[in-house]
C-alpha cells in the first residue's frame, strides 16, 4: 500500500508541496480533493459532523482518523478522552504534529476488546471501512465489542441510489449482482496511483437492518442535504 491520502496529509502538514487528490470510483468520474479539507475547524465541517461532534460524550475512539480535525476539536474544544486510529502511518504522523494526544496507526478489527468506549465516531462515510455488504457484520460486531453499557456509535454514510439512471417507469437500473453502494475506490497523488480499494456505501434503512441483525439499536439523528444522514447505534 502506498498510503497516498496519507502522504498528502502529511505533506500538507509540513509543508512538502502538497498537491490536491485525485478520487476516482467505479461509477464516477475522476475529482480532485483539496487536502486542505481534510484540515478544517469545527465551523468549516458539514452540520452532520457539527451534529456528531455534538453528541460525542465520554471516552472517544475516532476510527478512521485521517488529519484528526474531530479528535482535536473534541479534544481541545470539549475536553475528551480520545483515542485516534488510522490504516495510515503517514496520517498518523500528521495527527501527532497536530498535537492529538492519543493516536496510533491501527486497524479497527485489531483492536484489543477489553479497552472499552463511551463514543465511536465513524465519519466522513463512516460505513466505507466495511469495504463491503458481506462484511458489514463482521466490522458491527467489533464496533460491539468495544462499547460501554451505554455507549454509542455515531456514523455517517450515503445513499448513493441517485448516482444510477433511472428507466422511464422510474425505476432505478442498478447492478443485478450484489448491492448498489459497493464501489471501488482508487486514489492518485502527485503522478502516483493507489490499488483500487473496496468502499462501501450504505443507505440508512440497510444499516438499520443490519445495526438489528447484530443486536444494536439504530436510529436516525440527522439528514443531510445530499441523501447522507448520521445515525447512532447502540447496545
Amino acid at each position: 500500500m502506498k498510503d497516498l491520502f496519507g502522504k498528502a496529509i502529511l505533506d500538507f502538514k509540513t509543508k512538502n508541496s502538497p498537491e490536491n487528490l485525485i478520487t476516482e470510483t467505479s461509477i464516477s468520474e475522476e475529482d480532485e480533493m483539496s487536502v486542505a479539507y481534510l484540515f478544517r475547524d469545527f465551523n468549516e465541517m458539514p452540520k452532520l459532523e457539527q451534529k456528531a461532534l455534538e453528541l460525542t460524550k465520554g471516552k472517544t475512539l475516532d476510527v478512521g482518523c485521517g488529519a484528526g480535525s474531530h479528535s482535536l476539536y473534541l479534544q481541545n474544544e470539549k475536553n475528551l478522552d480520545v483515542t485516534a486510529i488510522d490504516i495510515s502511518k503517514n496520517a498518523i504522523e500528521a495527527c501527532q504534529l497536530r498535537g492529538v494526544a492519543s493516536v496510533k496507526a491501527a486497524n479497527i478489527l485489531d483492536l484489543d476488546s477489553n479497552e472499552k468506549f463511551d463514543t465511536i465516531l465513524l465519519l466522513m462515510n463512516g460505513t466505507g471501512i466495511f469495504g463491503t455488504l458481506a462484511k458489514t457484520d463482521q466490522f458491527l460486531q467489533k464496533l460491539k465489542s468495544l462499547l460501554k453499557p451505554n455507549g454509542q456509535i455515531l456514523i455517517d454514510s450515503s445513499d448513493i441510489i441517485y448516482m444510477f439512471d433511472q428507466d422511464e417507469d422510474g425505476a432505478y437500473e442498478i447492478p443485478a449482482n450484489g448491492y448498489y453502494g459497493e464501489l471501488e475506490f482508487s486514489i492518485s497523488y502527485k503522478g502516483e496511483k493507489e490499488a483500487t480499494f473496496p468502499w462501501l456505501y450504505l443507505d440508512y434503512n440497510t444499516l438499520q437492518n443490519a445495526a438489528f441483525a447484530n443486536g444494536l439499536q439504530c436510529e436516525l439523528i440527522l439528514e443531510g442535504e445530499h441523501y447522507d444522514y448520521l445515525a447512532r447505534l447502540s447496545l
